[in-house]
């Protein structure tokens, strides 16, 4: 969450600006939605002094700012940032840029075989529950599932596993310059991670694998008018992501399913609807909460005029609350169809892992439905402070 503009030219703060700053407070951590449904009923669209940016809140205005390359970008050079290299990546830079990084790195998700990844998977969560069940208290998030989540991204692109104690707090000091806009203390050193992740992508394209992501990359880049380093940044981003996002869902999603009564229970009752229950979980505490835009012409939402070089950061964890949008928003209705929430982004920049993430999860949780006798909960789960992408830190469970 960042953003910034010359003082003389911010627009007066809405009545809503106070409540970002509760978002940053520890004991919000662990259910921000009510502050979310307060920011909404204030002021959906207000200018925030604290960010330096607009903040929407709305299903509908985050859409729109989503789907509209033209007028607001990913890429903030569009309106005279100096961007790090090491930031210029799939994930930040707009068509027609975007568009040829983007085209290769399709063509190679469509080159795996997800079923057999499934099976990985699927292998994987029933060694690790054989591995802890009847222990006196199991770490979901640290012996579960970033675990899983690490081997799953590495098979995706066919490299080995780096070590944990190198790789995890690299990947944190990522996640942590994230909101740079309320910690400005975390953007120097997510820039040196996010290089460190580069370079070991640097490595592997150089001497490739056969298989998996990076060996088609590595066969097809040099052709596909993508820069180096754009292509070293975007495999980065590709494992960031996979792992970070994709594994911060599972343990979000156990979470609230082990804090309702029987939901666990209810998965094992019907199967077959395990992927609507997932997008369901995705859509009631999704990791990814904002993002963020910079306008590059003149634009109206809810009733404000967004300028040219105004920040805009889309709470998308507020517009999958959305009452306009979802009935009943605050439920979790593991049957809810449709679900077109903003979990995985929309538009040019919707997550690219989405297949992945969303297999990963029905996977995980198809086989603790039919494995484990029970799971419970020892602990409240203890959140991370991140508040663009959410997650915990710890979740003590006892699996039998």
């Amino acid at each position: 969450m960042s953003g910034a503009r010359s003082a003389d030219l911010r627009p007066s703060p809405g009545p809503a600006s106070d409540l970002l700053t509760i978002l940053a407070e520890p004991a919000t951590l662990p259910d921000p939605y009510p502050v979310y449904a307060r920011m909404r009923a204030c002021d959906p669209v207000y200018w925030s002094d604290l960010l330096g940016s607009w903040v929407l809140t709305r299903y509908d205005d985050c859409v729109t700012v989503l789907r509209d390359t033209r007028r607001f970008a990913s890429d903030w050079r569009r309106v005279g940032e100096a961007i790090a290299p090491p930031m210029l990546s799939i994930q930040t830079l707009d068509p027609p840029e975007h568009t040829r990084i983007r085209h290769l790195m399709v063509a190679a998700f469509r080159t795996l075989d997800l079923a057999a990844l499934d099976r990985m998977i699927a292998a994987n969560a029933k060694r690790l529950i054989a591995h802890l069940r009847g222990r006196d208290h199991v770490d979901f998030v640290s012996e579960f599932a970033a675990s899983l989540a690490l081997d799953t991204i590495v098979t995706v692109l066919g490299v080995p596993r780096p070590d944990p104690d190198w790789f995890l707090p690299i990947s944190q000091a990522i996640v942590d310059g994230m909101d740079a806009g309320i910690w400005p203390e975390t953007h120097a050193p997510a820039v040196a991670a996010r290089q460190r992740l580069a370079d070991l992508a640097e490595g592997w394209l150089a001497d490739p694998p056969r298989e998996g992501l990076i060996g088609y990359l590595a066969v097809h880049g040099p052709d596909s008018g993508v820069p180096v380093p754009v292509l070293m940044n975007s495999t980065r981003a590709v494992l960031h992501a996979g792992f970070e996002s994709a594994g911060r869902l599972l343990g979000n999603a156990l979470a609230a399913l082990l804090s309702r009564q029987k939901a666990l229970r209810r998965l094992r009752e019907y199967p077959a609807g395990i992927s609507r229950a997932v997008e369901e979980l995705v859509r009631f505490d999704a990791p990814v909460q904002g993002d963020a835009r910079a306008c590059v012409s003149e634009a109206s939402l809810g009733g404000h005029v967004i300028r040219a070089g105004d920040p805009v950061t889309l709470l998308l964890g507020a517009a999958n609350r959305d009452p306009g949008r979802f009935a009943a928003p605050d439920a979790l209705d593991l049957r809810r169809d449709p679900n077109p929430h903003l979990g995985f982004g929309r538009g040019a920049h919707a997550c690219l892992g989405q297949a992945v993430a969303t297999a990963q999860a029905k996977v995980v949780f198809a086989t603790l439905a039919a494995e484990c006798r029970d799971i419970h909960a020892l602990s409240e789960p203890v959140r991370r402070r991140n508040l663009t992408l959410r997650g915990l830190h710890r979740f003590d469970i006892a699996i039998s």
